[in-house]
C-alpha cells in the first residue's frame, strides 16, 4: 500500500499533472487523502480545491479529465507527478494547454501559447 506523506502539508500534497506523451508540465494542483484515493480507484485525476475547500474531480464541467498512465511519488512521498492523457488537449481552466502559458520577459508577463478553448463557450 502507497503510504504518502500528507501530514507535511497540513493533509495537502503538491500534484504536478504532465502530459505523458510528451512531457509538457500541464499544471500544478493539490490532494489530500481522499483525492488521491479516489484518483486511484477511478484512474482519472482527482485533486482538492483550496479555493473551495472540497474535491475536484478535474474535467467535471468542461469534459477535459484526465486519464492517468502513470502516478510517480518523489523521494520524500510528500510530491506526486501524475502522468496523464489530457482529454480535449487543454489542462487549464483559462483556455490554454498548459497553466504555464505565460512566460516572464523584461519583468513583465508575455502569453506565449495560443488558446485551445474559448472558457466563456466551455464554462456556461
Amino acid at each position: 500500500m502507497v503510504k504518502l506523506d500528507f501530514k507535511k502539508g497540513k493533509g495537502l500534497i503538491p500534484v504536478i499533472a504532465q502530459d505523458y506523451r510528451t512531457g509538457v508540465v500541464l499544471m500544478l494542483a493539490y490532494m489530500n487523502e481522499q483525492a488521491f484515493n479516489e484518483t486511484m480507484e477511478s484512474g482519472n485525476a482527482t485533486y482538492y480545491s483550496r479555493s473551495r475547500n472540497a474535491l475536484w474531480k478535474k474535467g467535471e464541467t468542461s469534459g477535459h479529465v484526465q486519464h492517468v498512465k502513470e502516478i510517480r511519488v518523489d523521494c520524500d512521498n510528500d510530491t506526486i507527478l501524475l502522468r496523464v492523457d489530457q482529454v480535449g488537449g487543454a489542462a487549464c481552466h483559462k483556455g490554454y494547454k498548459s497553466c504555464f502559458f505565460s512566460k516572464v520577459e523584461d519583468n513583465d508577463l508575455t502569453i506565449v501559447e495560443s488558446k485551445i478553448f474559448d472558457p466563456k463557450e466551455v464554462y456556461k
